[in-house]
């Protein structure tokens, strides 16, 4: 058990984090993060043990109480779960403490409603939005229980629950469309990249890692770049021009997060598309985290979960200006001689130089695998 509290405000919020057997310290670091990328201002931390969630609400009678009275001591707008709340569960918290309640998804869920820039981002998060409402829908919710009749509606005795449903279902149909048709118009771009044989090139990697700093330091480009989590959404490509080689296009991805919505991952999966036709990914991983093993593990879960997990990888050690390591600039090779790693700062540009290096070999060989596959149809 463990309360922080500071001083109350209209974004003030309780974080809630209940260790199943776990004993994840890191979950709950990331959802601090997470809140404070949310610009949510943390007035409380309660921690707890269970053996298993309560069926009606998560925590259980006495947490409830327990959280019922640091909401009035702070006076907190919200309380925020570090898991996912059934719609039952939601609903019960929401009544008990008569505040908001945000679950994980929810809260990751806003911050990409607020950082998605182009017009495909916007649709994705809606998308995402609107799928998890769907889930939200539960009878015993008054204000979606009144009878509803008149023109328009299916009949007089459509209750306004169902009048949602509808709407909804055919708003999440029209999304899907348009972000089909936006798909395809991404397939002919390709497609054409493809035939003029210009290398792809996709930056991955945890949020927060670099890659944006990476990717800016890479082609000169002046992406956002920011030092909070999902500080860009939108999968930007540009190209660089490599002496003596060519032009290849290299693509700054979302970040990825450990526990990431599965409607998030279904509805980003056109924004992370350009990583499964990548030719080669450039792993981003932030050597300064305690946590970067478990990132790296997360990051290569996800990658097979949207196909990506074949395609050749380096990885990249980034901020290694934040260590206190000698020889931390350099970089080792696989097996097959080809560059596997290397240690550098996107912030102050050390060894780069590798990277250049390894982006040259890896040219070379697209395009003997090129040639091949031309030679042998």
């Amino acid at each position: 058990m463990n309360h922080d509290i500071g001083t109350a405000a209209d974004n003030t919020a309780i974080l809630v984090d209940i260790n199943f057997g776990k004993n994840d310290k890191e979950s709950l670091d990331e959802l601090k993060e997470l809140a404070y990328s949310d610009q949510l201002s943390i007035v409380a931390v309660v921690e707890g043990t269970r053996k298993q969630p309560d069926p009606a609400t998560f925590i259980g009678k006495g947490k409830v109480e327990e959280i019922s009275q640091i909401v009035v001591q702070t006076q907190a707008a919200m309380v925020i779960f570090n898991h996912e709340l059934s719609p039952i569960q939601q609903r019960n918290l929401s009544t008990a403490l008569a505040c908001r309640i945000i679950d994980r998804t929810s809260l990751i869920l806003d911050i990409f409603a607020q950082r998605a820039k182009s017009h495909e981002g916007k649709l994705q998060v809606e998308l995402a939005q609107l799928e998890y409402l769907s889930t939200r829908l539960v009878r015993g919710w008054t204000h979606l229980e009144r009878q509803k009749g008149g023109i328009g509606l299916r009949g007089p005795g459509e209750t306004q629950l169902e009048t949602d449903r509808r709407l909804l279902a055919k708003r999440v149909k029209f999304l899907k469309e348009k972000l089909a048709k936006l798909k395809q118009q991404r397939d002919v771009q390709r497609r054409a990249r493809k035939r003029s044989e210009i290398m792809s090139v996709s930056i991955v990697g945890y949020t927060n890692a670099g890659k944006s700093t990476l990717f800016n330091r890479l082609v000169r480009s002046d992406a956002y770049a920011a030092d909070k989590l999902f500080a860009t959404l939108d999968t930007t490509t540009r190209r660089l021009f490599l002496p003596e080689r060519g032009l290849i296009v290299i693509s700054d991805t979302v970040g990825f997060i450990r526990d990431l919505p599965h409607t998030l991952v279904a509805a980003f999966r056109a924004t992370l598309e350009e990583t499964i036709q990548a030719d080669l990914l450039l792993h981003v991983v932030d050597v300064s985290s305690s946590n970067r093993d478990v990132q790296i593990s997360e990051v290569n879960k996800l990658l097979q979960e949207i196909g990506a997990d074949t395609i050749p990888q380096i990885l990249i050690l980034n901020k290694i200006d934040l260590i206190e390591q000698g020889s931390s600039e350099n970089y080792m090779r696989d097996e097959y001689g080809r560059i596997a790693r290397i240690h550098l700062s996107a912030r102050t540009g050390a060894g780069f130089g590798y990277l250049y290096e390894a982006l040259v070999e890896a040219f070379d060989q697209n395009l003997n695998k090129l040639s091949s596959i031309q030679q042998h149809p």
